[in-house]
């Protein structure tokens, strides 16, 4: 890659023909970081996407604008998704079916090997409960599957995990539109962004040309951004996306999805006791592992904060002595 690079062809996506409803409080900040910057040896711009909007914020809001207005318009009542226990797509679905006036079922999967009070009744999972979500524990994704299906009527609408859809694509289309905005004539080498379900990652990419390195919390990022990104391209009507600027670095994984390494804490301690900035220890405590790893000396980089910080208290007895290193 070269040196530098700008959004000098990037893509103009129409995104005023779709249903939209207002979520969250945009711009987003993007913020400098000369103390985290100085400590890496790079310019870090962080764009604060955990910032604004109803349910103390995150990457997903953007999403339901699409995805929420869309079941609207066509008389939904009711809104069925699905994710870990600690899912910060649940919280944020569920805080905005408050805002609309929805019901929300939420059909959570202990797809992460953790127990305990924190863990099964705080975070998330509290505020889930706080904004009047039904939940709905299943063991398996079979159990999952039939759960949804049991609770699915006429007037339900039910999401993919982590709003990741076509339509919940394009609020990630318009983020990188807000962002470009947001840089002007600032020259940037590349986006950091942690990957799950990989909407966020498809939306950047279909969105602008900046080179963005999509950092897996689990296996099969790439298939997942692909997917998105192809699903999001239909809904408006244009070519496949290559994604040739995007690279997926799985050096952050670990043990599995859920499960923060030793190197994640040390993010969060870092962002943390620099700028004040708190990350989560399941995204992007994950994607900044991976940017403190593979910084390179002189780089200018946009970190994607996407959310997710209430499911730091899920992880409350880790979080205590980790922040006491």
């Amino acid at each position: 890659m070269a040196a530098r690079t700008t959004q000098r062809q990037t893509r103009r996506v129409d995104l005023s023909t779709f249903h939209r409803v207002p979520l969250g409080t945009w711009p987003t900040p993007l913020d400098t970081c000369p103390r985290l910057s100085a400590a890496l040896g790079a310019t870090v711009l962080v764009k604060r996407d955990d910032l604004g909007g109803v349910g103390l914020g995150g990457n997903k809001l953007r999403k339901l604008e699409f995805t929420l207005a869309a079941a609207l318009a066509a008389g939904a009542d009711t809104i069925i998704t699905f994710g870990g226990v600690q899912t910060n797509h649940g919280r944020l679905t569920a805080a905005a079916c408050a805002r609309l006036g929805l019901r929300c079922e939420l059909v959570l999967t202990r797809s992460v090997p953790r127990s305990g009070f924190a863990y099964d009744r705080s975070g998330n999972v509290a505020l889930d409960r706080l904004f009047g979500a039904r939940l709905h524990l299943c063991d398996t994704d079979d159990e999952a599957r039939y759960t949804a299906g049991a609770l699915a009527s006429a007037t339900s609408v039910t999401l993919p995990v982590g709003g990741s859809s076509g339509l919940g694509v394009l609020g990630y289309v318009a983020a990188a539109q807000e962002l470009r905005e947001q840089l002007g004539d600032q020259r940037v080498d590349r986006i950091v962004c942690a990957a799950g379900s990989g909407g966020t990652v498809a939306g950047l990419a279909l969105g602008g040309e900046t080179p963005v390195t999509a950092v897996s919390v689990s296996p099969g990022s790439q298939e997942k951004i692909e997917r998105t990104a192809g699903l999001a391209a239909e809904e408006v009507g244009v070519d496949q996306p290559k994604l040739d600027h995007v690279t997926v670095d799985e050096s952050a994984i670990g043990e599995g999805y859920g499960v923060p390494t030793d190197e994640v804490w040390a993010a969060l301690r870092l962002f943390a006791r620099t700028e004040g900035i708190v990350l989560d220890p399941v995204y992007t405590g994950k994607a900044a592992a991976a940017l403190v790893a593979g910084v390179r000396p002189g780089e200018t980089v946009v970190f994607m904060h996407t959310g997710g910080v209430p499911a730091v208290y899920g992880y409350a007895p880790e979080l205590v002595v980790e922040a006491g290193r």
